[in-house]
C-alpha cells in the first residue's frame, strides 16, 4: 500500500485557479471525492478523509471563492457544477465515488442530474435539505440557545461592517447549536470560527438566491433516476436541521438512510467511530 498526499492547482475553464489536496493509496484506480459544505466556506473534510484514505485515493479541494482557491465574481450553481467535472478531468478520473457533506451534498445532487454516470457512488451526509424545513431548523436553533445568546447573535447580523472580533463571536453563535453536546459544541465552533475564514458571504448569498429560484425540489424525480445503484444518505440524528426532512427526502430518492445517534451536523466530530465505520463500508463497497 502507497500512502502519498500531494497538492495541486487546477485550471478552470473561465481562468479560475482551484487549490486541491489528495491523500491515500494511490495504487487504487477509483478515487473519492469530498465536497464540504457552506457555501462560502473553505474545505474542513480532513478528519473525514482520514477515515478512508488507506482505501482509496480521497480528493478535497476549496471551492472557488474560498480558501486557497481565490476568486471573485459572482457565483452561480452551474459553474461549480462544472468546476467538479474540471477537476475531476484534471484527476484522470472518468467517475469517483462523491461525498457531499450539508451544502457539498446538494452540490453532488446537481452534479449528478448534469453528469449522470460519472458518480461511481454517491453519499449524501447530512443534506441536501428540501421542503420546508427552515422554519424548523430555526426554532430548535432558537431553542438550543439562551435569551441573551439569541439577542446578540441579533444584533451581530445587524452590525453592516463587523470587526474580526465580532464576526469569529457570530460564527461561534451561529454554529454551536449545531452539535449534540452543547458544551463540546461551543469548543469546536470557536475552534471553527477561527479556521474556517474569512466566510465569503457574496457566495453563500448568490447560490442561496439561485437555489430558491431553481430549487432540487422540482427535481427530485430526474434525481432519482441519474444517481448510481450505490447511492446512501446519512445524517446525525441531533442536527437542529430536521433529521425528518432527510428521511422524507430519502423516501422520495428510494435511498437508505443511516441515522447517528448522539451526533449533530457534524457527526464525525462526535460520533466518530460510527461515522468511520459505516464511511469505510460505503467506500469499500463501492469499489466494488
Amino acid at each position: 500500500m502507497t500512502l502519498r498526499r500531494t497538492r495541486g492547482s487546477a485550471p478552470m475553464s473561465d481562468g479560475a485557479r482551484l487549490r486541491w489536496v489528495a491523500s491515500g493509496d494511490s495504487t487504487q484506480p477509483l478515487p473519492v471525492v469530498l465536497l464540504h459544505g457552506g457555501p462560502g466556506l473553505p474545505d474542513y473534510l480532513s478528519d473525514v478523509a482520514a477515515m478512508a484514505e488507506d482505501l482509496a485515493p480521497v480528493y478535497r479541494y476549496d471551492q472557488r471563492g474560498v480558501g486557497r482557491s481565490v476568486w471573485e465574481g459572482r457565483h452561480s450553481l452551474s459553474r461549480h457544477v462544472d468546476d467538479l467535472a474540471e477537476l475531476l478531468d484534471t484527476w484522470d478520473a472518468p467517475e469517483a465515488v462523491l461525498i457531499g457533506h450539508s451544502y457539498g451534498a446538494e452540490l453532488v445532487s446537481r452534479f449528478c442530474l448534469a453528469h449522470p454516470g460519472r458518480a461511481a457512488a454517491v453519499l449524501l451526509m447530512c443534506g441536501p435539505y428540501v421542503g420546508d424545513w427552515h422554519t424548523r431548523y430555526g426554532a430548535e436553533c432558537d431553542r438550543r440557545m439562551s435569551a441573551g445568546q439569541r439577542e446578540r447573535r441579533r444584533e451581530l447580523k445587524g452590525v453592516q461592517y463587523r470587526t474580526e472580533e465580532q464576526e469569529a463571536e457570530l460564527l461561534m453563535l451561529s454554529w454551536f447549536t449545531d452539535h449534540a453536546d452543547p458544551e463540546r459544541g461551543w469548543r469546536w465552533a470557536a475552534r471553527a470560527a477561527r479556521r474556517r475564514r474569512p466566510v465569503n458571504w457574496a457566495m453563500n448569498g448568490d447560490l442561496a438566491t439561485e437555489a430558491r429560484a431553481d430549487p432540487l425540489d422540482d427535481r427530485l424525480d430526474e434525481l432519482r433516476a441519474c444517481l448510481p445503484a450505490r447511492a446512501e444518505m446519512l445524517g446525525g440524528a441531533d442536527d437542529p436541521r430536521p433529521v425528518s426532512a432527510l428521511a422524507a427526502l430519502a423516501l422520495r430518492l428510494g435511498l437508505p438512510l443511516t441515522r447517528i445517534e448522539g451526533a449533530g451536523h457534524e457527526p464525525w466530530r462526535e460520533q466518530p467511530d460510527a461515522v468511520r465505520a459505516h464511511l469505510r463500508r460505503f467506500v469499500d463497497r463501492a469499489r466494488g
